[in-house]
């Protein structure tokens, strides 16, 4: 008996003893939950008729959705967790997420719960297994083999990546492939070790990877664990772009080697080369450009985003939370196809010596307000690379505005800024309102001329007036 027993059975003998036990069922009733078109979705596929295919994940179904992401077409699965094949009204999922468009028009679903591959016919609405046996991989189960007969761990992604099928294999820490042509599934790259190790695909090791996203000569994915954004190139080696373990995450724009992220669970491939992360427990969407080795952030305010797809010059962000899709407007740069591909370095922001005004922007999204309840709701951290670089104005501080004083006599250096700001629901009738933590790191490089800015603005929530 596990520790966590005994002690229930302990506390249950003694107030037995003492009468104060009451069985049966308890006073408190759970609020009926809001009645939404989803609920918490996990992947998204834009369909070649421009409709949404969303995977249902708690509700065990995949839900098409119209062009305006809200209006429901068809549902696939019967709604009763299972698994069984069949038509759009009788086959049975369990807790389905990643999905990937085949070359014969068809649509591959990781059912990851169900240990599965499934594929989903969209004429007819049919759905059928191609890989696992219902049954979770141990250590010693095959790993290569039939389909049908190998068993699967939690796929959770899907990708179709230079004639395969990869997935993201989150239950044991791997990437393996499903070869349509041979009907077989094998190790891609992965020990099974949990951690990030980068190299050969055989000496690899990843951590829950969760989000793929495939391009001609990369496939990007999301390491959830090692809160990394990794890529796998042709020839199988496993590289990391932004990451470095398991106990390291946060909000930190700026260069791929001091970004930070935390459990991303979706990548993105835009026109440009750049890829978006689904940056879930950050609820905001990020930004990685390999031609500038650079992380920014796309949009923050989103609840557990856990998948993006593009929709012409727009991302449709699966809101997981908020039990929605979300439209968004992508920045000019990430749809823009470059016509030569380079890599530049950042340019760094030109500032006057002397004084230097740093404004942090927050604006409380809509119905929201500061939460001022208990003490100050904001707090504002500034230091310097090198340290000579500041004068004064160093430190932490309540105010989201701050004067500094830059030393004339360091031409360069970076300000490290941190910022934080906690708002609640402006509704005076609600006991209990939901409260929101903003929080974000940026590393600003600066280069001091007679010409430059004496206001330095940061973009925390809102915008710069």
């Amino acid at each position: 008996m596990h520790a966590i027993e005994r002690l229930v059975a302990e506390l249950e003998a003694e107030h037995a003893a003492k009468g104060t036990l009451r069985r049966g069922d308890g006073p408190y009733v759970a609020p009926e939950p809001e009645p939404t078109v989803l609920r918490f979705p996990g992947k998204a596929l834009l369909l070649p008729g421009g409709t949404f295919l969303v995977s249902d994940t708690t509700r065990h179904q995949l839900a098409e959705l119209a062009a305006d992401g809200e209006s429901v077409v068809r549902r696939i699965g019967s709604g009763a967790r299972g698994f069984a094949d069949g038509s759009a009204g009788t086959a049975r999922f369990n807790e389905p997420q990643g999905l990937a468009l085949l070359d014969d028009g068809s649509v591959v679903v990781a059912d990851t719960v169900n240990h599965a591959l499934r594929r989903l016919d969209l004429a007819t609405g049919e759905v059928t297994t191609l890989a696992g046996t219902g049954r979770q991989w141990w250590q010693g189960s095959p790993t290569s083999g039939p389909a049908r007969e190998v068993d699967l761990s939690s796929p959770w992604d899907v990708a179709w990546w230079r004639g395969r099928v990869w997935i993201a294999m989150a239950g044991v820490h791997q990437l393996w492939a499903y070869d349509p042509a041979e009907g077989t599934v094998a190790v891609t790259a992965g020990t099974t070790n949990e951690g990030l190790v980068d190299g050969p695909g055989a000496e690899s090791w990843f951590a829950q990877p969760s989000g793929l996203a495939a391009t001609p000569d990369r496939l990007w994915l999301a390491d959830s664990e090692t809160s990394a954004l990794r890529w796998v190139e042709p020839d199988g080696s496993v590289h990391t772009a932004v990451g470095t373990g398991l106990f390291d995450f946060g909000h930190r724009d700026g260069a791929a080697e001091q970004a930070l992220l935390q459990h991303p669970l979706g990548v993105t491939a835009l026109p440009d080369g750049s890829v978006a992360v689904s940056d879930t427990y950050n609820h905001a969407l990020r930004r990685y450009d390999p031609a500038t080795g650079e992380v920014t952030t796309l949009a923050t305010d989103l609840r557990e985003p856990s998948d993006a797809v593009l929709a012409g010059d727009d991302i449709v962000v699966v809101e997981s939370a908020r039990h929605r899709l979300t439209r968004l407007r992508l920045p000019e740069e990430a749809v823009k196809v470059p016509e030569v591909a380079h890599r530049t370095r950042r340019e760094a922001t030109e500032v006057a010596p002397g004084r230097l005004r740093l404004d942090v922007v927050f604006q409380a999204p809509a119905g929201q307000k500061l939460d001022t309840r208990y003490g100050p709701s904001t707090r504002l951290l500034v230091s310097a690379t090198p340290p000579e670089l500041l004068r004064s104005g160093e430190g932490a501080g309540t105010e989201l505005s701050r004067a500094l004083e830059l030393d004339p006599s360091v031409p360069e250096g970076v300000l490290h800024v941190s910022a934080m700001a906690a708002s609640c629901d402006d509704d005076p009738s609600n006991e209990y309102p939901a409260c929101h933590v903003h929080q974000q790191d940026w590393g600003v490089p600066v280069r001091l001329t007679e010409t430059g800015t004496d206001r330095l603005p940061l973009v925390l929530a809102g915008m710069d007036a």
